[in-house]
């Protein structure tokens, strides 16, 4: 139960956080821009895994290294954080690699190199971590915070910019945003 568990609460927290996000916003750019989904939807996934991977062993790393009640705190005030700052509109700050081809293989390279960058230091990239030092397995984590972030971003590619501006991003950011207080309240009175 407890796999499942970090699968759903990964799978939920991502997809909801990712809504608005800026990794969102370069799918839209990335699908306006070349019109290939197959290949931008298989660099998201490429680039998510490498990404979430390496975040959620730094997140168990840091379970193994820090003390239960340390872990409990850090992980509370971590989800407590993130919740602020899923607040926060992003904005795409970047445009992508103009350089890069309009080949499929070109189309997929930019956006596993686009989303793996853009995605460093970015709140599900944190929340990956805190997820990790909250729940095990890894690869459920991993595969949970993977499939958010499609959830959220394939529909965006598929869809394009015709459908992007009927998004409710605004409520989408509260709901997050909730949802990060709520997990950061139940690790802070549940323990871990």
């Amino acid at each position: 139960m407890a796999g499942i568990e970090a699968l759903l609460v990964s799978t939920v927290t991502v997809a909801l956080a990712e809504i608005g996000d800026k990794t969102q916003l370069l799918a839209l750019v990335l699908a306006a821009r070349y019109r290939k989904p197959l290949p931008i939807v298989l660099g998201i996934l490429v680039a998510t895994l490498v990404n979430h991977a390496a975040s959620a062993w730094v997140g168990a790393w840091l379970s193994a290294m820090v003390s239960p009640a340390v872990l409990r705190w850090a992980i509370a005030a971590s989800f407590f954080a993130v919740a602020v700052w899923a607040l926060v509109p992003d904005k795409l700050d970047e445009d992508t690699d103009a350089a890069a081809q309009r080949s499929a293989w070109g189309v997929f390279v930019g956006t596993v190199v686009a989303f793996f960058l853009v995605e460093i230091g970015d709140k599900t990239q944190v929340a990956t971590v805190v997820l990790a030092a909250r729940y095990h397995p890894l690869w459920q984590v991993v595969s949970g915070t993977t499939l958010g972030m499609l959830l959220a971003n394939v529909p965006v590619v598929l869809f394009g910019a015709k459908f992007a501006h009927r998004l409710p991003l605004k409520a989408a950011r509260f709901t997050a945003a909730a949802l990060f207080a709520a997990l950061g309240l139940w690790v802070a009175f549940a323990g871990l």
